[in-house]
């Protein structure tokens, strides 16, 4: 006969071995066992047409080429009418698809730039039920909250960017998805969404808004055959994270496109990119062990990158 302390310990260890058994099941679920049995969406069977914000540089561009590699058309939405013209001469070009731009300032919070997108998505036959939207803005470097020079105009330029712009542009094309029955929505969030992010407060926020909206639109029309997948990425060396040299840590747009398309159908949050997956882990397990020393860690790192880039724009002055 067990007594009560020895029970409460059968217990805890059984809860332990439980949690254990489900996050090593979701691991070989998600890494090995979805990737085998073909739970990954194939994206030709989503219609034509894939939406694509910010789609001249980084993730975008690398998601644009990705999709056009699987035969789908492309529309390309982004500020700079020049930048579109090129990548989209690119992807026909390389990839014999239909492309179609649409120049938009998301950092504009005004009515009309909804408006003229969806004029011109409504020109298209059938119309689209893929959207990524990646579109997005950061800090210039990691920087206190009130003591970015310009921060009134910075802050708001990434709440819209970042927040208005994913809320409206998924408003605009879910209700075509849910009438088809069928579409897929991957919004672009990021691993600080995920981890504490000081010295980058807006940005992390604005961001850890497209997660929880992600989440939630999921839940709401999944049984509507509609899939909602967040990415997380961590550092992709790209023009926004100032990294010019790819690494295993920061990779190219285009490895990290490659992995994390590959998760759509199988993981529905996820970093995409297995790497930023340990990296989040490990923050996160040092922040459930000791709080102050995951904070003390993430602030001295940040005073770290904002020091040197401080350095460069001084010896660049």
């Amino acid at each position: 006969m067990l007594t009560v302390l020895e029970g409460v310990g059968v217990v805890c260890i059984a809860v332990v071995g439980l949690q254990l058994c489900k996050h090593t099941y979701k691991l070989l679920y998600d890494y090995v066992l979805g990737p085998m049995f073909k739970k990954n969406v194939n994206f030709s069977e989503y219609g034509r047409w894939a939406v694509i914000t910010g789609a001249t540089d980084g993730i975008g561009k690398a998601c644009a080429e990705f999709l056009a590699q699987k035969g789908m058309d492309i529309v390309l939405i982004s500020r700079t009418l020049s930048k579109l013209e090129t990548v989209a001469a690119d992807l026909e070009a390389n990839y014999k698809i239909r492309t179609k731009v649409i120049e938009a300032d998301f950092s504009n919070p005004s009515p009309e730039v909804y408006c003229k997108i969806e004029k011109e998505l409504n020109t298209l036959r059938p119309l689209p039920i893929v959207l990524v939207n990646n579109v997005g803005m950061s800090y210039p470097y990691p920087e206190y909250f009130c003591d970015s020079p310009e921060k009134d105009s910075m802050y708001m330029n990434i709440i819209c960017c970042n927040i208005v712009s994913v809320t409206n542009m998924t408003k605009l094309l879910l209700p075509n998805m849910q009438e088809e029955k069928k579409g897929v929505v991957i919004n672009v969030s990021s691993t600080s969404a995920l981890i504490p992010s000081p010295l980058l407060s807006v940005y992390a926020a604005s961001k850890a808004y497209v997660h929880k909206l992600s989440k939630d639109l999921a839940t709401e029309y999944g049984r509507s055959g509609v899939l909602v997948q967040c990415l997380a990425p961590g550092y992709v060396a790209t023009k926004m994270s100032k990294i010019k040299q790819s690494s295993w840590m920061a990779p190219s747009p285009e490895v990290y496109v490659q992995k994390a398309l590959g998760t759509t159908g199988i993981q529905a949050v996820t970093t995409g990119y297995f790497p930023h997956s340990l990296l989040a882990g490990t923050v996160l397990l040092i922040e459930s062990i000791c709080p102050q020393f995951a904070a003390w860690l993430v602030v001295r790192t940040m005073e770290n990158i904002r020091k040197r880039a401080l350095h460069r724009h001084a010896t660049a002055s």
